[in-house]
């Protein structure tokens, strides 16, 4: 086994370890109750071979209303104990899954300071299916343990009886759990290939309905549909291998517990045709000989449910436990909020410098899309400090010293793409809901004609993913969002690039009035954004070339005229 093998396994047994742990008091009712289930399960046969031994000898009708009564008692306690069993275990599983829904959720949103190498799709089956099947174990250790209690119960029954049903139990019960125990081996590897299967198909499909849009635009949508079938046959393929062993298991399962059952009934049958055992005994045998299947069944298939729960804890694994991509600092940036891009080399950029100062409202102006996305990349933290040269420093503090979230408190990066999300245009907007600038916010950004179009304003319910809504009006949605977060330093790539020239020009003096006294980059070549900020970077071969007001640059620099106007 590989050494990331290893650790993965170690990392979801302390997983599995955890959720037992938290569960201990919940588990101990739920094992006490269950085991009470079975323990009156294997009475009801023993209580009905007593009451035939009893009811030929005595022949009292008061003896067996007495019986009857007795059976009563026992089949009350069999209902209410399973039910208020599986209650407390179900809870407990329940809550438990919800936990480490929480846990992979918290973790997945968080891209920035995790590298797990997952996409979103197999984050989310992860934080749904894996998450339920690990808290599973919070009723397996329960029920296994009430199972070995009723095959204890009817071994010792059947030992009082005669010895030899006692030992035929015990013996047959550790055969068969030898074999099943080596074939849950084999459905535990299979099932952890099927879920990275399954995942990738669900990646697979998140990452079209993203692209569904361009990729009508282009006639890419058939090649990707194919693409999709080929990962949904190969995740279609490794399910059948896992219900293939799952069925054999099943069949294997049910075979040897038949055999035991059988041989029981024989043997109890031969020793009451020996005189060994009398008439109540051998009643009692048959019917624990048929009870028995059951807890066996169950007993059974303890150790696949671990399995699966195991596989399923080490892929949680690859989230809960991934490294940091870097060592978050402690400090905080200094109150007036300015910029700094100081020699910065990543992927298209060569030496990236300039500054912009606190309440500055500064255009860079890119000749490559490629750098734009590098640099916006980098100012988001996309790209960890570590990974490229050079440094970005937020309120005069390397942004490699401040914790993400400091950075984010101060710094917004929004991007030309942003994620619009089901729930009304008011919830993508102020998603906390403690917004104050919301309105400021739809009037810059022009969004004031999708509320006007709707009686409902902004609580206009919007689909996932703004479906019901316009390219421009998703964009300025998005830009809204931005601009109603109102951060000390905000970073736009691109915002208008969806809308109408008319509009452009709108949004772009709203912008430079509402960002008025508050540090702002704008990443974009729309001439009216660059018109309405104080300077205009040039960037060209990932290095700034030339830098002043867009007016003096179209007045004086001919493939800057040549690269803006339109």
């Amino acid at each position: 086994m590989r050494t990331d093998d290893k650790q993965r396994t170690r990392e979801g047994s302390g997983i599995l370890r955890t959720a037992l742990r938290r569960n201990v008091g919940a588990m101990a009712w739920g094992t006490l109750l269950m085991g009470l289930y079975q323990a009156g399960e294997t009475a009801f046969p023993i209580a009905l071979g007593l009451i035939v031994e009893h009811t030929m000898r005595e022949r009292s009708p008061g003896s067996l209303g007495v019986s009857i009564g007795a059976l009563a008692v026992i089949i009350t306690t069999v209902s209410l104990s399973w039910r208020f069993g599986m209650r407390v275990l179900q809870k407990a599983n329940t809550t438990e899954a919800h936990r480490w829904r929480v846990r992979v959720a918290a973790c997945g949103l968080q891209p920035v300071a995790r590298d797990i190498d997952l996409k979103s799709g197999e984050v989310l089956t992860v934080a749904t299916e894996d998450a339920d099947q690990t808290a599973d174990i919070i009723e397996v250790v329960p029920l296994l343990i009430s199972s070995l209690v009723a095959v204890l119960i009817a071994a010792v029954a059947l030992g009082l009886a005669d010895l030899r049903l006692g030992a035929l139990v015990l013996v047959g019960t550790v055969a068969i759990l030898s074999i099943l125990s080596v074939m849950s081996r084999r459905i535990g590897s299979s099932t952890r290939e099927q879920q990275a299967r399954v995942a990738r198909a669900g990646a697979k499909v998140a990452d079209l309905i993203i692209g569904l849009r361009p990729l009508h635009g282009f006639g890419g949508n058939h090649a990707a549909f194919r693409s999709y079938r080929k990962v949904s046959a190969e995740a279609r393929a490794q399910s059948v291998t896992v219900a293939r062993a799952g069925g054999a298991y099943a069949g294997a399962a049910l075979v040897l517990n038949a055999v035991l059952a059988a041989a029981v009934t024989l043997t109890a049958g031969w020793l009451a045709f020996e005189g060994r055992i009398n008439i109540g005994e051998l009643v009692m045998a048959v019917g624990l000989a048929q009870f028995i299947m059951e807890p066996l069944k169950l007993f059974s298939e303890m150790p696949k449910y671990v399995m699966v729960a195991r596989a399923s804890a080490e892929r949680m694994a690859l989230v809960l436990t991934a490294p940091p991509v870097t060592t978050p600092g402690t400090g905080r940036p200094a109150a007036d909020t300015d910029l700094e891009v100081d020699d910065v080399r990543h992927g298209a950029l060569r030496k990236v410098r300039f500054r912009v100062a606190a309440g500055e409202f500064v255009a860079v102006a890119a000749r490559r899309p490629r750098a734009a996305a590098d640099l916006a990349a980098v100012l988001a933290l996309h790209v960890p400090p570590d990974a490229y040269e050079g440094t970005v420093r937020l309120g005069g503090r390397d942004v490699a010293d401040l914790p993400v979230e400091t950075v984010r408190e101060h710094l917004l990066v929004n991007p030309y793409d942003a994620e619009i999300f089901a729930g009304t245009l008011r919830t993508n907007i102020d998603p906390s809901g403690t917004g104050t600038t919301v309105p400021q916010a739809v009037e810059a950004s022009m969004l004031t004609d999708v509320v006007a179009l709707h009686r409902e304003g902004l609580d206009y319910a919007v689909r996932d993913r703004g479906a019901n809504l316009s390219g421009g009006q998703r964009q300025r949605l998005s830009l809204a969002r931005a601009l109603a977060a109102d951060a000390d330093v905000l970073v736009l790539r691109d915002p208008t690039t969806a809308v109408d020239a008319v509009t452009e020009q709108l949004v772009a003096r709203n912008v430079a009035k509402l960002r008025r006294g508050r540090t702002t980059l704008v990443i974009t070549t729309s001439p009216a954004l660059l018109d309405a900020a104080d300077r205009v970077l040039v960037l060209d071969d990932g290095v700034v070339t030339a830098e002043d007001t867009h007016r003096n640059l179209l007045a004086h620099d001919e493939e800057y005229r040549l690269a803006v106007t339109r």
